[in-house]
C-alpha cells in the first residue's frame, strides 16, 4: 500500500463511524471541550451527506447512556444506531457486518470516551484491517491525559492522527467543485 493509499482519505472508499456521543455521556464531559466535539462531528457528518458517504452511530448502554445527541441524529437520520454493551463497536456481531457490507476499507472514528470504547475499537479494527483515521479534535475523554495516552496508543498502533478540516479537503480533493463551494464554508 502506497503512502497515499494509507494516509489520504477517498470518498469511494471511506465510512464514518461516531462512536457513543450520548445525552448522559455528555454531560459528564468538558463544556467547552463538547462543544468543539459536536461542532467537530457535525461538520463531519454534513461533509459525507455531501459526499454520499455512509455513516454509523454506536450507543453505549442506551438505557443508562441515554442516546446519541440529537444535534448530530438529524444531520444523518437515515444512519444505523447501534446498541452496545461491549465497550469495542467491534464487539457486536451487526457493527462489523455493516462494515464489511459497505465494502468501505477506510473508517473515520470520532467519538467518546477516547481512552476506552475509541481506543479499543480503532485496535480491533486495526486487527482486522482497516485503514482509521483517527479524528483527533472530534474524540474526547473526561480527562486531557486518558485521551492524551489514548492518541498516542492508537497512533503507535497504526491509526492515522488527522483532524476535522484534514479529513474534509482529503474527502474533496479538489476546489471549485459545487461540493467544495458548499462544505468549505462548514470551516471558515
Amino acid at each position: 500500500m502506497s503512502l497515499k493509499d494509507t494516509f489520504f482519505l477517498d470518498s469511494e472508499k471511506a465510512a464514518l463511524v461516531v462512536i457513543d456521543v450520548q445525552d448522559k455521556l455528555c454531560q459528564a464531559m468538558d463544556e467547552k471541550m463538547l462543544g468543539k466535539l459536536t461542532k467537530n462531528v457535525g461538520i463531519l457528518l454534513e461533509s459525507v451527506a455531501e459526499l454520499k458517504i455512509p455513516v454509523l452511530f454506536t450507543e453505549q448502554y442506551v438505557k443508562g447512556l441515554g442516546a446519541t445527541l440529537a444535534e448530530l441524529l438529524e444531520k444523518a437520520a437515515e444512519a444505523p444506531r447501534l446498541e452496545k454493551m461491549t465497550f469495542s463497536c467491534c464487539g457486536i456481531p451487526q457493527f462489523m457486518e455493516t462494515l464489511k457490507a459497505s465494502g468501505r476499507t477506510q473508517i473515520i472514528i470520532t467519538g467518546m470516551e477516547t481512552h476506552v470504547c475509541v481506543l479499543q475499537t480503532v485496535i480491533e479494527l486495526r486487527e482486522a484491517g482497516f485503514t482509521v483515521h483517527l479524528v483527533k479534535d472530534a474524540v474526547m475523554s473526561r480527562d486531557k491525559r486518558n485521551w492524551k495516552v489514548a492518541v498516542e496508543a492508537m497512533t503507535l498502533a497504526g491509526a492515522i492522527p488527522t483532524c476535522t478540516e484534514s479529513v474534509l479537503f482529503q474527502l474533496l480533493k479538489v476546489a471549485g467543485t459545487d461540493a467544495f463551494k458548499k462544505l468549505s464554508k462548514l470551516v471558515r
